[in-house]
């Protein structure tokens, strides 16, 4: 059996993204400056060594709102892909080991959620809990991301119900929740970790883009999407304002990418 070995990808996109989750844990207990507090500085004010992503049109220091609303992009997209990998991998584990009526009715349910787009699903959710919320965000994403995990999860329970070492555990007496959490789980995670990596990059996406439209996280909390909307009246006058807001979240999503990829380049390597 071959040996997993780190691969390229994979070292590049932990380092990338260890490095990001560092300073976004800085962020919760230190920033250079009071994150909501006005007039730290000139408004508008260029990069320089006392702001070192310069000031939005309120005098706010950027680099401590980036770190700010990175944590909580970072906290929402984490959560939400808890409760959409948890829930998701339930139901795909009960439809895809025992079949039969079980998968029909919960697949079903399944299908008829995944008709609809995921973000306008998301913003019917939003809408009536109420926005502005991180908690009504996580759980409006957190129930659109259940199909997906559901469906992926299905197939590599479907795939391994029927293996030699299920059916050996079957015949020793080993009863179906000792099986599907023993026995099959465990052997699924080169399925799971890189849905996970792909969900998380999408709820990511999906909490920017919310919070851009002005329905996700709102002020006085710091925000990642609400940033870079205000940020696209000033890209004139201060290009600083979007580009150091928006490199945070390219790079949050491509070095998770990276190991998404890493991850299932190791497998192939090892298959």
């Amino acid at each position: 059996m071959k040996k997993r070995r780190m691969n390229n990808y994979l070292k590049v996109g932990l380092a990338l993204t260890l490095l990001l989750a560092a300073l976004i844990l800085l962020g919760f207990f230190w920033t250079p400056y009071d994150p909501t507090a006005m007039s730290v500085g000139p408004k508008l004010d260029a990069p320089s060594l006392r702001h070192l992503l310069g000031t939005d049109k309120f005098g706010r220091d950027i680099l401590s709102r980036v770190m700010k609303g990175a944590g909580t992009t970072f906290a929402i997209a984490a959560a939400t892909v808890a409760i959409g990998a948890v829930c998701g991998t339930a139901v795909g584990a009960l439809t895809g080991y025992f079949g039969g009526v079980v998968d029909e009715a919960l697949m079903r349910f399944n299908d008829a959620m995944t008709a609809f787009p995921s973000i306008l699903l998301a913003l019917v959710v939003i809408s009536v809990l109420g926005p502005g919320k991180k908690y009504n965000v996580v759980l409006a994403l957190g129930l659109v991301f259940i199909p997906s995990f559901a469906r992926v999860t299905r197939t590599a329970f479907a795939a391994l119900r029927d293996v030699n070492y299920v059916k050996s555990a079957r015949l020793m007496g080993a009863g179906s929740g000792r099986i599907l959490l023993v026995h099959i789980l465990p052997n699924t995670m080169q399925v799971l970790l890189p849905a996970v990596t792909i969900g998380f990059n999408n709820a990511v996406l999906a909490e920017a883009s919310m919070s851009y439209l002005g329905i996700g996280v709102t002020p006085p909390d710091a925000s990642l999407g609400y940033m870079l909307s205000e940020a696209q009246g000033m890209f004139t006058a201060a290009p600083w304002y979007a580009l150091g807001t928006g490199l945070v979240i390219v790079l949050l999503v491509f070095g998770v990418g990276l190991i998404g990829e890493g991850l299932q380049r190791r497998d192939r390597e090892v298959a």
